[in-house]
């Protein structure tokens, strides 16, 4: 698919972080067009009512009601009525990877690295610190980590360049 503008596609995945306590999961949906992450969330389970505050997160935050395709994996979170539901009630396609091939949801996988090799090094006393490293984290690398696939801009320049277009503003 050629992407042609942000909110034409997002990819969301589930990555596990730790801090002193416990193992947490973090929530990612990221804007496919600016690779912005738009929507994220914290929790120390995997249902899918908490990777649905991701998913509302990034909708609170929309600019657009252009279509939406929404791209995972497989994930039971996913597939699940609760999140298929979220999906529906905003209009939104549901994608998803043919299997449990990672290279499927490349995007969303990269992220998760980016965020956990570069930003996430240390491991926190608790959720709380954690979550705050976090939002710190995403802050930064949407408004000052420049990519080589975006030009060398950021998620945030990217996403707001074409989103300050009157055909896209005004939709």
């Amino acid at each position: 698919m050629e992407l042609s503008r942000p909110e034409q596609a997002y990819v969301s995945d589930i990555t596990y972080v730790e801090s002193e306590q416990q193992v947490h999961y973090l929530s990612l949906v990221t804007d496919a067009y600016s690779h912005k992450v738009v929507g994220h969330h914290l929790s120390d389970d995997m249902r899918a009512e908490s990777v649905v505050k991701a998913l509302k997160q990034a909708l609170n935050e929309r600019q657009t009601r252009l279509p939406l395709i929404h791209h995972s994996d497989r994930g039971l979170q996913y597939c699940s009525s609760t999140y298929q539901q979220v999906l529906r009630q905003n209009r939104i396609t549901p994608s998803m990877t043919q299997g449990y091939d990672c290279y499927q949801n490349a995007m969303a996988e990269r992220v998760n690295g980016i965020l956990k090799q570069e930003f996430l090094i240390h491991r926190y006393k608790d959720k709380e610190t954690l979550e705050r490293v976090i939002k710190e984290s995403i802050y930064q690398y949407n408004h000052y980590r420049p990519h080589l696939s975006l030009g060398y801009r950021t998620p945030e320049q990217v996403h707001n360049e074409k989103s300050q277009q009157t055909e896209f503003a005004g939709s």
